[in-house]
C-alpha cells in the first residue's frame, strides 16, 4: 500500500447504473436529515431495465416520497425514460437501536483511512486524475455536447508517477462516429486534464460502440463502487459501502474519520504516507482496534489515539455529519474534495 509505483484506478460518471443507485439512496438520506437530524437511515436501491426497487430501514420524523425523490434524481442525472418504482421501507430493528441509541456503533466492521503527501488532495496522483476525467465527461455533456449520454467510465494506469494509459468509455448517441468521439474527447477533455497526454496510450470506447447505457444496458445497485468511492483499490477496504447510510453506521462515519486522521497526521509531519485502521463491535462506542502506521512502518497509534476520538457520536459531532450533504458525495469520490468536513486540515 506504500509502494504504489505501478497501478490502475478507475472512476465512473454520475450516470453509471451503480452511481444512479448511490445518488438515489443518498438523496433519500439527505431529505431525512434535512427534516430530522436524528434520522436513522439504511437505504438500498436496485435498478434494472425500467424497474427501480428501494428497500431498507428508516426511522425518522421526516415526511417525504422516496418515489418522487428517486424520479427527480434520475431526471437530474440526465435520463428521460420512465421507471416503475417499488418501495419496501421499514423502521430500524429495535435490536440494533438498543445499542445505537446510547451512542454505540451501528454495526460491526473494519474501516481504513489513508493519505499521502504526493498531491495537494493527499491522495495518490491517479485517483484525482481519473475522477477529473469522468467529471469532465459530465461537464462536457451539460455544456452542450449533446451526443454525450450520462453513462460512462474512465481508467488510468500510472507507473513511476508517469501516466501510461488513459481509457474512456462513454455512452453516446447513434449518429456520431467513433473517430469523431475520439477527436472531440482528446481535444476537449484529455488534452486539458492529462499531463503529457500525447505520450500516453489513449483508448476510447474499445468495444467500438456504447449507445445503450444506464439501466437499459446494465443493472445498478447501491454500494457496488466502493473502490471508486475511496482509494481505488490501492489500500485495503473493509467492505462496507457508504451511500444510503446515516452516520451512526461506522461503515461511513469511521471511514471518514480514518481519512481525516490520516490526512492530518501527514499534514502534521508524522509521515509522508499514513495508513489508519479501526474496528468496532455493534452497539459499543469504543473501537476494538485503532492503529496507524507510516511509510517507514513506524507505529504512530499513540499519536492517533491522543488526537482523534473514534467513538461514533464523537465522530458525528466533531465532523458535523448530520448535514444533508451526502448526495454530492455519491459521484466522483468521497475523498479528496475540500468541501467535505473530513477533508479539512487541523494543527495539533
Amino acid at each position: 500500500m506504500f509502494n504504489n509505483q505501478f497501478y490502475t484506478v478507475e472512476s465512473v460518471t454520475s450516470g453509471h447504473p451503480d452511481k444512479v443507485c448511490d445518488q438515489i439512496s443518498d438523496a433519500i438520506l439527505d431529505e431525512c436529515l434535512r427534516q430530522d437530524k436524528n434520522s436513522r437511515v439504511a437505504v438500498e436501491t436496485f435498478g434494472s431495465h425500467g424497474l427501480l426497487v428501494i428497500g431498507g430501514e428508516i426511522t425518522t420524523q421526516a415526511e417525504f416520497s422516496p418515489v418522487k425523490i428517486a424520479r427527480q434524481v434520475y431526471k437530474e442525472i440526465g435520463y428521460t425514460d420512465e421507471l416503475e418504482v417499488i418501495t419496501r421501507l421499514e423502521k430500524q430493528s429495535p435490536d440494533i437501536a438498543q445499542g445505537v441509541d446510547p451512542g454505540g456503533a451501528g454495526d460491526q466492521g473494519i474501516m481504513y483511512g489513508y493519505a499521502t503527501s504526493e498531491c495537494e488532495d493527499y491522495l495518490p496522483f491517479g485517483i484525482g486524475l481519473v475522477h477529473n476525467l469522468t467529471q469532465g465527461l459530465e461537464n462536457l455533456r451539460k455544456q452542450g455536447c449533446t451526443w454525450l449520454k450520462p453513462d460512462g467510465k474512465a481508467q488510468v494506469t500510472v507507473k513511476d508517477s508517469e501516466i501510461k494509459t488513459v481509457l474512456i468509455s462513454t455512452q453516446h448517441s447513434s449518429n456520431i462516429s467513433q473517430s469523431e468521439i475520439k477527436q472531440k474527447l482528446i481535444q476537449e477533455l484529455i488534452a486539458k486534464v492529462v499531463p503529457g497526454w500525447d505520450q500516453v496510450e489513449v483508448l476510447i470506447n474499445p468495444t467500438g460502440l456504447f449507445v445503450q447505457g444506464g439501466f437499459a444496458a446494465d443493472a445498478g445497485l447501491t454500494g457496488r463502487k466502493i473502490m471508486v468511492d475511496t482509494y481505488g483499490g490501492l489500500i485495503p477496504h473493509g467492505g462496507g459501502a457508504f451511500s444510503g447510510k446515516d452516520l451512526t453506521k461506522v461503515d461511513r462515519s469511521a471511514a471518514y474519520m480514518a481519512r481525516y486522521a490520516a490526512k492530518n497526521l501527514v499534514a502534521n509531519h508524522y509521515g509522508e504516507k499514513v495508513f489508519v485502521s479501526v474496528a468496532y463491535a455493534i452497539g459499543q462506542s469504543e473501537p476494538v482496534m485503532l492503529k496507524a502506521i507510516n511509510e517507514k512502518q513506524e507505529d504512530i497509534s499513540e499519536i492517533l489515539k491522543k488526537n482523534f476520538d473514534f467513538q461514533p457520536q464523537a465522530i458525528i459531532e466533531f465532523l458535523k455529519l448530520k448535514q444533508p450533504i451526502y448526495q454530492e458525495t455519491a459521484s466522483y469520490g468521497h475523498l479528496g474534495r475540500k468541501q467535505f468536513p473530513w477533508e479539512h486540515l487541523c494543527v495539533f
